[in-house]
């Protein structure tokens, strides 16, 4: 059996308090219509993810000073995202994105560099000066983020999801950070090694119980690599997969390297790793522009991820039409910065990504039976 049933744990609410004021919107959808759903697989559907979901932009006086000597690329920092728990009930969010830094000891990120060239207080959150993996964009930067420690993100997603224990998976793409993208400023970064990616490992486990989890192990057939059993055996029906969680590698070079030794099919490990077709990892591809390969991939049986917008651009100039190709590509994970409507809103536009209806999630375009239904939530 692949995978098993999700555990009856009682719910514990927890609240996630945003770090400074999130200027998003909370979308209130109609109510998705009562469907049933007979043999459909996890590839066979599509669903809206939100980019870097943990994002709170900058304030007025930091912006300032990014502008300074960023120019017009400091627009890309301008958005923000309610709390992870509120995107998946009330934007219908199903795949979130985090960037987390190494931090084994604690503190390294808890003075960003920046609080203390606008004169504000160095000290942002006391979290930052506990020891385990952080959840930030851009270190001593843009460091606002509405759940400032990987555990803290996933109790939220955890709680979210015992709460709602039929919902569609929900997918967690996690980008490892040790270098900065800003100029020559010098920030002191961790090094993502083998062993803390594995400690990475160890941090999802003390929130989520393994029958909780979509892991390669639960997808791979003996005796075939994980592309052989995404290709020729299929993925996890969607009623079995239903209630779980599934992570993500954003990374490809030197991390998803590391990541593989000792496991290059991925056995034992936690999170699929963003390949490419003919490895023996390849079951998730990332496309960050939606570009035309993607209806192949996917319809050879790979997962993919694509970007409906970036930069703020879309929301900016209200232009749909790479939203539009990436949800017509078959992609399953169209990931926005804008998962609701009225966030594009301060931008004179109502560009937002979502599917028909509100719909938690629809048919795959590219993969999906004729007959396809998908109930809710």
């Amino acid at each position: 059996m692949r995978i098993r049933p999700p555990s009856s744990t009682s719910l514990r609410r927890r609240a996630v308090a945003s770090a400074c004021a999130a200027l998003t919107a909370v979308a209130v959808w109609p109510a998705a219509p009562a469907a049933a759903e007979t043999g459909l697989r996890l590839n066979q559907i599509q669903v809206v993810g939100s980019h870097n979901s943990y994002h709170l932009e900058p304030n007025a006086r930091e912006f300032a000073l990014v502008s300074l000597f960023a120019g017009e690329q400091a627009r890309a920092w301008q958005y923000s995202h309610r709390p992870l728990d509120e995107q998946l009930a009330q934007q219908r969010v199903r795949q979130l994105e985090l960037d987390l830094y190494a931090d084994p000891d604690g503190g390294v990120y808890a003075r960003p560099l920046i609080r203390i060239l606008t004169g504000q207080s160095a000290e942002y959150d006391p979290r930052l000066r506990e020891p385990g993996t952080k959840v930030l964009h851009v270190a001593g930067l843009d460091y606002r983020s509405n759940c400032l420690t990987l555990v803290d993100c996933l109790t939220a997603v955890r709680d979210w999801s015992r709460a709602n224990p039929d919902h569609v998976p929900v997918a967690i793409l996690l980008e490892f950070k040790d270098s900065l993208p800003v100029g020559d400023l010098s920030i002191p970064l961790v090094t993502w090694t083998r062993e803390r990616m594995l400690a990475v490992e160890q941090e999802i486990r003390s929130v989520f119980a393994a029958d909780e989890l979509i892991t390669p192990d639960t997808v791979r057939v003996p005796g075939k690599t994980l592309e052989q059993s995404v290709r020729e055996d299929g993925w996890p029906t969607l009623e079995e997969a239903r209630g779980k969680v599934m992570f993500l590698m954003d990374n490809t070079g030197v991390h998803r390297d590391r990541y593989l030794q000792g496991n290059p099919g991925l056995e034992g490990r936690l999170m699929f790793t963003s390949s490419e077709p003919g490895n023996p990892d390849a079951a998730f591809v990332k496309r960050n522009d939606p570009a035309p390969d993607i209806r192949d991939l996917v319809a050879q049986g790979y997962l993919v991820r694509t970007r409906a917008d970036a930069d703020t651009r879309e929301a900016r100039s209200g232009d749909t039409a790479r939203r539009d190709a990436a949800l017509a590509s078959g992609a399953q994970w169209v990931s926005t910065d804008y998962p609701a409507p009225g966030m594009s809103d301060r931008w004179g536009t109502d560009y937002h990504v979502s599917l028909p209806d509100g719909a938690v999630a629809r048919c795959n375009p590219v993969t999906a039976p004729a007959a396809c239904t998908i109930a809710a939530p």
